[in-house]
Protein backbone atom coordinates (compact mmCIF):
# COMPACT_ATOMS: atom_id res chain seq x y z
CA UNK A 1 0.00 0.00 0.00
CA UNK A 2 1.21 3.46 -0.90
CA UNK A 3 1.66 5.88 2.01
CA UNK A 4 0.91 9.46 0.97
CA UNK A 5 1.53 12.41 3.26
CA UNK A 6 0.36 15.97 2.77
CA UNK A 7 2.62 18.32 4.71
CA UNK A 8 1.24 21.70 5.72
CA UNK A 9 -0.33 23.78 8.42
CA UNK A 10 -3.88 23.38 7.14
CA UNK A 11 -3.84 26.46 4.91
CA UNK A 12 -6.17 26.63 1.89
CA UNK A 13 -3.45 25.34 -0.47
CA UNK A 14 -2.72 22.45 1.88
CA UNK A 15 -6.39 21.50 1.88
CA UNK A 16 -6.51 21.83 -1.91
CA UNK A 17 -3.47 19.55 -2.29
CA UNK A 18 -5.14 16.94 -0.08
CA UNK A 19 -8.37 17.11 -2.10
CA UNK A 20 -6.58 16.98 -5.46
CA UNK A 21 -4.45 14.04 -4.32
CA UNK A 22 -7.47 12.05 -3.15
CA UNK A 23 -9.35 12.87 -6.36
CA UNK A 24 -6.44 11.83 -8.60
CA UNK A 25 -5.61 8.62 -6.76
CA UNK A 26 -9.26 7.57 -6.41
CA UNK A 27 -9.78 8.03 -10.16
CA UNK A 28 -6.54 6.32 -11.23
CA UNK A 29 -6.79 3.25 -13.41
CA UNK A 30 -5.68 0.69 -12.47
CA UNK A 31 -6.65 1.46 -8.92
CA UNK A 32 -4.04 2.55 -6.39
CA UNK A 33 -4.30 1.37 -2.80
CA UNK A 34 -3.14 4.22 -0.60
CA UNK A 35 -3.30 5.69 2.88
CA UNK A 36 -3.31 9.48 3.14
CA UNK A 37 -1.90 11.14 6.25
CA UNK A 38 -1.94 14.86 7.02
CA UNK A 39 1.18 16.17 8.75
CA UNK A 40 0.71 19.57 10.40
CA UNK A 41 3.44 19.65 13.05
CA UNK A 42 6.20 22.06 12.00
CA UNK A 43 8.97 19.86 13.45
CA UNK A 44 7.69 16.85 11.52
CA UNK A 45 7.49 18.91 8.32
CA UNK A 46 11.01 20.26 8.83
CA UNK A 47 12.31 16.71 9.31
CA UNK A 48 11.55 16.11 5.62
CA UNK A 49 13.68 19.11 4.65
CA UNK A 50 10.63 20.96 3.36
CA UNK A 51 10.80 24.75 3.60
CA UNK A 52 7.75 25.57 1.47
CA UNK A 53 4.32 24.02 1.92
CA UNK A 54 2.17 22.41 0.81
CA UNK A 55 4.34 19.38 0.19
CA UNK A 56 3.56 15.87 -0.96
CA UNK A 57 5.43 12.80 0.28
CA UNK A 58 5.01 9.29 -1.13
CA UNK A 59 6.57 6.34 0.68
CA UNK A 60 8.75 8.78 2.66
CA UNK A 61 10.08 10.53 -0.48
CA UNK A 62 9.28 14.21 -1.02
CA UNK A 63 7.88 14.47 -4.56
CA UNK A 64 6.55 18.03 -4.49
CA UNK A 65 6.99 21.15 -2.38
CA UNK A 66 5.56 24.65 -2.54
CA UNK A 67 2.99 23.97 -5.24
CA UNK A 68 -0.08 21.95 -6.17
CA UNK A 69 0.87 19.46 -8.89
CA UNK A 70 -1.57 18.29 -11.52
CA UNK A 71 -3.64 15.17 -10.93
CA UNK A 72 -1.81 13.43 -13.78
CA UNK A 73 1.55 14.15 -12.15
CA UNK A 74 0.33 12.85 -8.79
CA UNK A 75 -0.78 9.59 -10.43
CA UNK A 76 2.58 9.26 -12.27
CA UNK A 77 4.49 9.66 -9.01
CA UNK A 78 2.22 7.12 -7.31
CA UNK A 79 2.76 4.59 -10.09
CA UNK A 80 6.53 5.11 -9.88
CA UNK A 81 6.46 4.59 -6.12
CA UNK A 82 4.40 1.41 -6.46
CA UNK A 83 6.92 0.05 -8.96
CA UNK A 84 9.79 0.51 -6.47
Amino acid sequence: MLTVKVLGSGCPNCKKLEAETRKALDAAQPGIAYELVKVTDYADIAAYGVVSTPALVMNEQVVSSGRIPSGDQIVRWAMEQQAN
